[in-house]
């Protein structure tokens, strides 16, 4: 199975504001609570708009390794997305089926439109897409199939049942 490790050498002499996204720091996993958090566990995420210091929108370089999931499907009350497939074979799941996307393929999803989607890894080698989104206060998110949805404040995501109550993480495991 090709791991990202494999990739040509990271170029670590560019200077701001550019930067080779295989430099950043990956983080592997979500926050979601548990038993949710299982598709997504071993998603690697580098915040590139973090640290190109951009505050208006967000740019995440994902690697998804076989079998593993975006997010849970959701959709966003407030912020507008856009995914680009760099390498590999994604599949796109949305409320109107299944569609696989390739390298250089790209899929936006509108705000406030109630259209659930994520992207799965169904095949044995590593995929990788940038994701775009903006940093609209007040988001929030919506998740079709499961008994969630996230609350955004100023100090981060919080995640509650539909009903509004909070997850407590000590029950859920």
């Amino acid at each position: 199975m090709k791991q990202v490790e494999e990739l040509p050498m990271a170029n670590t002499k560019l200077r701001s504001p550019a930067l080779d996204p295989r430099t950043i720091e990956m983080h592997v996993g979500t926050t979601y609570p548990s038993p949710h958090d299982g598709i997504c566990k071993n998603r690697k995420k580098a915040r590139l708009g973090d640290a190109l210091g951009l505050n208006n929108f967000g740019v995440n370089y994902v690697c998804l390794p076989s079998g593993t999931a975006s997010s849970q499907r959701h959709w966003h009350t407030k912020q507008d997305e856009f995914i680009y497939i760099i390498e590999g074979e994604l599949v796109l799941v949305t409320d109107i089926g299944e569609q696989v996307l390739g390298a250089g393929m790209v899929a936006g999803f509108p705000a406030g439109q109630p259209d659930g989607h994520h992207l799965i890894n169904r095949t044995d080698c590593d995929a990788i897409y940038l994701e775009v989104g903006d940093r609209t206060a007040g988001d929030g998110g919506e998740y079709s199939d499961i008994d969630m949805r996230a609350v955004r404040h100023n100090d981060g995501i919080n995640f509650v049942h539909k009903d509004g109550t909070p997850y407590d993480t000590k029950d859920e495991k």
